[in-house]
């Protein structure tokens, strides 16, 4: 068997929206700046009306027509893939995906990382997706699962209103919903002063208030706050006991994370902007993490991933993986012991879009997603969804 053809495809169509009003957005690393740290909140309108939708996807097609697809990614991966990596592929074994996966880290001299890596992660993942057809197998068998019948699916709140009052409304509403676990991101950095930080915290106390002590509750800075700012930041939220405190500062400033992490009785998460088991390794090493987040879609794919996760469990840190998308995490979850993999990712607004084009759509029922029960991925795009398709073109 060799690759025969590598493609990408954008598809449209109309989806109605998500059905939540536009809240708030997360704290930026921009917001520093005045002119980037716009003080609007959400308009409190409902987001379901009709409206445009597209989606950029990813397929490697064998000699014999069997083919993996993945997605939706980012333009900028689509681009690194038909520039870098596409004549690469072509005439290879795509079931050799250990191998593959090698080359691709060692083809460029800035492969290891950032851009580059986002664009090998979604092949390799396309790869696994081939494989797995090829043998009739859903990829977490391929792996060595399940370890478990469903995962649980932490319910991620980036896009919700952070005003205390409407931040506990939803909080209740999604515990009710059987999430046994979710993820608020606070609106306010060192931009905001001291009343963004008074913010930030009236947020997390009625989100804690709402949903009783015990119910565990991360919260998320998006790397958009300085080692003094969530330093205090993680002190006055030690009596809220948060499960993580995620991304305070850029996970390559491995000393500032451990002098965070030391500061209080708060653990610390990070890793969606970690790419492969080396920068990974600096943070398990410096005593800097207490969660692991890589991102298949980012750190190197499914394979990367795994390896990932034997490397974290070698320190007895939990790896769960960020949630761009949920399939490729899901199957990695299935393949892992609930103590290295305790939970997946559900961004509530999100999902909803990103699946928009798929067939089934993987929703979490009691905070649990049920694991896929075809083969490769189970991602299978849906024809009737779509209103025009074309090869993407740079």
């Amino acid at each position: 068997m060799k690759i025969d053809d590598v493609s990408l495809f954008r598809v449209e169509g109309q989806w109605r929206g998500s059905g939540h009003p536009h809240g708030s957005r997360q704290s930026q690393a921009l917001d520093v700046y005045p002119e980037f740290n716009d003080t609007g909140g959400g308009s409190g309108r409902v987001s379901d009306e009709l409206r445009a939708i597209s989606a950029i996807y990813l397929e490697i097609r064998a000699d014999d027509g069997t083919t993996g697809v993945f997605g939706p990614i980012q333009r900028s991966q689509a681009f690194v893939i038909h520039e870098h990596l596409r004549r690469f592929l072509l005439g290879r074994d795509p079931l050799a995906t250990e191998a593959l996966q090698d080359q691709m880290l060692r083809m460029n001299r800035h492969g290891r990382s950032g851009l580059f890596m986002t664009g090998v992660s979604p092949v390799d993942c396309a790869l696994w997706d081939l494989k797995g057809k090829a043998l009739g197998l859903p990829i977490f068998r391929i792996l060595g699962g399940p370890t478990r019948d469903a995962a649980p699916a932490y319910a991620s709140m980036l896009g919700f209103s952070t005003e205390p009052a409407a931040a506990a409304t939803r909080a209740l509403e999604y515990k009710g919903m059987g999430f046994t676990a979710q993820k608020w991101f606070f609106r306010n950095g060192p931009g905001d002063g001291y009343e963004g930080q008074r913010k930030n915290l009236a947020m997390a106390e009625a989100v804690r208030e709402a949903v009783g002590d015990g119910y565990p509750l991360m919260f998320d800075a998006f790397m958009g706050w300085t080692a003094q700012y969530a330093t205090e930041m993680v002190r006055l939220l030690e009596p809220i006991r948060p499960t993580w405190m995620e991304e305070p500062v850029p996970p390559e400033r491995v000393g500032e994370l451990r002098r965070i992490r030391q500061a209080a009785r708060v653990p610390i998460a990070t890793g969606e902007h970690v790419y492969t088991r080396w920068q990974t390794k600096e943070l398990l090493v410096g005593e800097a993490v207490d969660f692991l987040q890589n991102d298949p879609d980012w750190t190197g794919g499914i394979t990367e991933l795994v390896k990932v996760c034997a490397l974290a469990s070698a320190f007895d840190v939990p790896v769960v993986a960020h949630g761009h998308s949920l399939l490729a995490a899901l199957h990695v979850a299935a393949s892992q012991s609930p103590v290295t993999v305790p939970y997946v990712e559900y961004l509530v607004q999100g999902q909803e879009s990103k699946q928009h084009f798929h067939k089934p759509i993987y929703r979490p029922s009691d905070g649990m997603v049920a694991l896929p029960d075809l083969p490769g991925l189970g991602l299978v795009v849906d024809d009737d969804k779509i209103d025009r398709r074309e090869e993407l073109s740079f």
